[in-house]
């Protein structure tokens, strides 16, 4: 499978490790369960650059961003550029799994079993390398 690199901002990585180092409480709460491959494996960042952007985590290897919605979310300016990021990162096959903050405070398994389906069924449609060009013949 050919994942696309995208692009990004060079100037926005200095922000992005600030941000890492000023995580709120859920996005730690969620790194913990990510961090290290240890979810099936895959290999997750945070607070990482893409295109004039910053994602609270992706996984390349699933086109996947995953976004935290705090309270900051909440007003109208904020939502409308949520969704400018996620129309204009979805050109690039990203899929996005969002969640508030308060969810990932309380229901933390109902959070993990959304992005466990999420990989279940990305891994049921997507060919690995050694799939590709197997058809029968």
């Amino acid at each position: 499978m050919n994942r696309r690199i995208i692009p990004y901002n060079p100037n926005l990585k200095q922000l992005a490790r600030d941000l890492r180092n000023n995580s709120t409480l859920g996005e730690i709460i969620l790194w913990k369960k990510l961090k290290g491959k240890q979810f099936f494996g895959y290999d997750f960042h945070r607070q990482k650059p893409l295109l004039e952007f910053i994602v609270d985590f992706y996984c390349a290897e699933l086109n996947l961003v995953i976004e935290i919605d705090g309270y900051s979310h909440h007003n109208e300016d904020a939502y409308f550029k949520d969704i400018k990021k996620q129309k204009e990162l979805e050109q690039y096959d990203l899929h996005f799994l969002r969640f508030t903050d308060q969810e990932i405070k309380t229901q933390m398994q109902n959070v993990l079993r959304a992005i466990e389906i999420y990989i279940n069924d990305y891994e049921q449609h997507t060919p690995t390398p050694s799939q590709e060009g197997n058809g029968a013949t």
